[in-house]
């Protein structure tokens, strides 16, 4: 069975050609289930209007469906909470600016 760390990893290939960083480091992905050979991913975006956002979301479901005993991923798109770069690995909102 896939573990949630494997997941995580997994989704640190999708990077935000935006920022050049990686959407968990970014703090997009904000939770991951998995049940059995189900993996639920819940995340958000910078912005409703991200133009590389249909892009990120097929990515992850990509990724995550590549993983050895994964059947099934949901990829959910949600808002609450809105991200704010505070969100951002702490090593790297320095080195953004933020």
């Amino acid at each position: 069975m896939v573990t949630e760390d494997q997941v995580r990893e997994a989704l640190k290939q999708i990077e935000d050609p935006e920022v050049g960083l990686n959407i968990v480091d970014l703090g997009l992905v904000y939770d991951i289930e998995v049940e059995g050979d189900s993996v639920h991913v819940r995340m958000t975006l910078t912005s409703p209007g991200c133009p590389v956002g249909p892009q990120l979301l097929n990515g992850s479901r990509m990724v995550v469906q590549e993983l050895e005993g994964v059947e099934h991923v949901e990829v959910q798109l949600v808002w609450e909470p809105f991200w704010t770069p505070d969100r951002i690995n702490p090593e790297y909102r320095a080195i953004l600016g933020f």
